[in-house]
């Protein structure tokens, strides 16, 4: 089985750990957050990053859940773990957001 790529690897971003452009704009923290490390099979949240606040998405940073989801439904980073995980990840992102 192929491994599951995380979003900053998927987007190329270089917010990842160990990204090119983490001395200069930071961690996401999408790669920072622990509480979502696994789901979907992603390190911390680097397959849920549209339940995780403050995500580095096309260029800004994003706000809640709320506020950013319109943008991530379009997201080609969003349809690839859609197409891979199926139903679950709507099962997932609603657990994540709860926790908020």
């Amino acid at each position: 089985m192929a491994k599951k790529l995380n979003c900053w690897e998927f987007m190329k971003c270089g917010r990842g750990p160990n990204g090119n452009k983490v001395p200069e704009l930071g961690l996401c923290p999408s790669a920072s957050n622990q509480d979502a490390d696994s789901i979907n099979d992603g390190t911390n949240g680097g397959r849920i990053c549209w339940a995780i606040a403050g995500s580095f998405c096309q260029g800004h940073i994003e706000g809640t859940f709320a506020r950013k989801i319109p943008s991530c439904m379009v997201c080609e980073f969003y349809d690839h773990v859609l197409k891979e995980e199926g139903k679950s990840v709507f099962h997932l992102t609603k657990r994540m957001t709860l926790e908020e």
